[in-house]
């Protein structure tokens, strides 16, 4: 026999007491943890300590994954903390993020999900004022993309560290989707607006659903969507999160073609992380020009047991035909094996930096 409606509008009423209860008791628990931060935050001021320590959240987030029993599943638990670690930040000493901007594309998205909302950002015009403004203290932070799943590895943020003395400090890996933004319905759609590399990962999409539109190129998503947003009959292809800066209505979702497609960034630092355990170290390099250079490089890294988990490669710009590589290897830059390679290394390369070393990213956000 069913209950009747006033019994199970008073179990209700109970149930959402003891909710209340609950929230009670978090809150006074965070605030209690909130006292503990200021005093970490003072001492760190006193001795000099970085605010944003990439190990102790790693092992933080680490920790929760581990005490958690369920229900809530662990991607909740971690922004959930990741947010807290962002307040925190506001009560050590306020944090400066420089991302690619304008406001709303990738790039401010992934800092965001990795910073949180109690932190300063700044959009920045391209990936050389993200180094500049890191390097002379006027952002604590940067982010900047790496490579991406399908278009592979990102040409201007490498070229910056061919110069660059910044630290690597942190990855992050985000799950790009692109929406259809817009504030007219699908038929009233007479242009399409975005980056030409995000028109490629949709294209199918496109010819299929909007076939005949005239597609505009943009320098970013987000100027697309500032176009989206002040001009009626266009669309732009972009964020969720420039869907909410700039008042657009997502008409579609995940319009991309590759719904695996992902973007990895790395968070630039002045000061480098500690170790965990579970690293990434990222290595410039490069070699003699003659034959087998590369193999005689890389095979001391397979001498010392030192995995390779992504290599690429870019001109010099300083001589013809001479080239830098960029690789990933797992470890930390004190580790003795990754030591004993680096050491070896040196011997017969022109040039070698230790780019940083890093937590390695467990999941996207």
């Amino acid at each position: 026999m069913s209950k009747p409606k006033d019994m199970k509008n008073l179990d209700l009423a109970v149930l959402r007491n003891k909710i209340d209860e609950l929230d009670a008791q978090i809150v006074e628990l965070l605030n209690k943890r909130a006292d503990v931060v200021v005093s970490v935050g003072k001492a760190k001021q006193t001795d000099g300590t970085a605010i944003y320590a990439p190990d102790r959240e790693q092992r933080v987030l680490q920790r929760i994954s581990e005490l958690n029993k369920g229900p809530l599943p662990p991607k909740t638990l971690q922004a959930i903390y990741l947010e807290l670690m962002s307040g925190s930040f506001a009560l050590e000493k306020p944090l400066r993020i420089g991302f690619l901007g304008p406001e709303g594309s990738y790039s401010h998205m992934a800092s965001s999900r990795k910073f949180g909302a109690s932190v300063d950002y700044l959009p920045l015009p391209d990936f050389q004022a993200i180094f500049n403004e890191v390097a002379r203290g006027h952002c604590d932070l940067g982010v900047v993309p790496i490579e991406n799943s399908l278009g592979g590895g990102v040409i201007g943020t490498m070229d910056c560290f061919i110069d660059s003395n910044i630290h690597i400090c942190a990855e992050v890996i985000l799950e790009v989707h692109h929406n259809l933004l817009a504030n007219c319905k699908l038929e009233d759609i007479k242009l399409i607006t975005s980056k030409p590399e995000i028109f490629a990962q949709c294209r199918n999409w496109i010819a299929t659903s909007l076939g005949g539109v005239d597609m505009i190129p943009a320098a970013s998503s987000s100027k697309a969507a500032q176009m989206a947003c002040s001009e009626s009959n266009v669309a732009a292809i972009g964020s969720q999160l420039a869907a909410e800066l700039y008042g657009l209505k997502i008409v579609f979702a995940n319009i991309e073609d590759n719904p695996n497609n992902q973007t990895r960034f790395f968070v630039i630092s002045k000061t480098p992380a500690k170790r965990t355990g579970q690293d990434k170290t990222a290595i410039l390099f490069t070699t003699a020009h003659k034959s087998g250079a590369l193999v005689e490089a890389l095979n001391i890294f397979a001498k010392h047991k030192v995995n390779l988990t992504n290599i690429d490669t870019r001109p010099s710009k300083r001589q013809n035909w001479e080239y830098f590589f960029f690789i990933d290897a797992e470890g930390h830059i004190e580790d003795k094996n990754l030591q004993d390679a680096i050491s070896e290394l040196k011997h017969i390369c022109s040039e070698l930096h230790v780019l940083g070393s890093f937590p390695k990213a467990t999941a996207p956000l």
